[in-house]
């Protein structure tokens, strides 16, 4: 298993060498990513991941900075297959989102672009608490969070997901109101926590996750608290966690 960081920063102003949030997980072969910020299939590509294996795509919310590159990450497949004349792996492409209206509106500009969208088959569902998929390679639960406050409808618009993948436990935050939110994804403990600190501060979100039995404690969707001195932050969190700290870079991969 591979995790490829495809996009690490927050939903800031354009930096140099930070995309939006994206996350790919390799697994025998097939990719499933974990939002989709800008540029995430560019980079995915030119990293030289293979955009014709993604299986799943799986939306945290709908924000700009987590869904801006969606409609070019199933336009860069549909290309791919037309330049290499090669089928994608799967007959159907998964989308788990939890705003339909967002992905209906992707597939309008995609279906009046350069002769309209075809060639893929994109599912959609609706995310909700609890399962969202169980594969040969990895099971997805939700849970909602408050990011987007308590709906007055019922209806979460925002989630955080537990991997279960390999024998391993891996938490994807997904933009969060409180800490206290991933209590329930991480349970007893976990492997990996790829956390974002573009709502908290690093050594708040390091100072939370102490005694929870986490093995290994990954920055993502890194905010200004990371942005304005990586440095100074990693040597503050390696002081403080007991487990192993990395802040993600864009364009870096990880194999477990």
């Amino acid at each position: 298993m591979k995790l490829h960081f495809l996009g690490t920063c927050a939903g800031t102003e354009p930096i140099p060498d930070r995309n939006h949030q994206s996350l790919a997980i390799e697994i025998s072969g097939t990719l499933y990513f974990f939002d989709a910020g800008a540029c995430c299939s560019r980079t995915a590509h030119l990293m030289g991941l293979d955009l014709l294996a993604v299986k799943k795509v799986i939306i945290s919310h709908t924000h700009m900075d987590h869904v801006g590159g969606l409609g070019n990450l199933f336009w860069d497949i549909r290309k791919l297959k037309r330049v290499r004349k090669k089928d994608t792996k799967f007959n159907e492409i998964h989308l788990y989102i939890p705003n339909l209206e967002t992905w209906d509106g992707f597939l309008k500009v995609l279906s009046n672009t350069e002769g309209g969208f075809d060639g893929i088959n994109v599912r959609a569902f609706m995310v909700e608490d609890g399962i969202l998929f169980s594969d040969e390679n990895m099971t997805v639960t939700a849970f909602h969070n408050q990011h987007l406050g308590v709906p007055s409808d019922g209806v979460w618009k925002s989630f955080t997901y537990l991997i279960e993948v390999e024998e391993k436990r891996l938490v994807y935050s997904g933009d969060i109101k409180e800490l206290s939110e991933l209590d329930s994804a991480v349970g007893d403990g976990c492997d990996i926590m790829l956390v974002e600190t573009g709502h908290h501060h690093y050594m708040d979100v390091c100072n939370y996750m102490k005694g929870k039995n986490i093995k290994n404690l990954f920055f993502t969707h890194n905010g200004r608290s990371i942005l304005d001195d990586p440095v100074k932050a990693l040597a503050e969190l390696q002081n403080s966690f007991e487990g192993n700290v990395l802040i993600c870079l864009d364009r870096t991969s990880f194999e477990l």
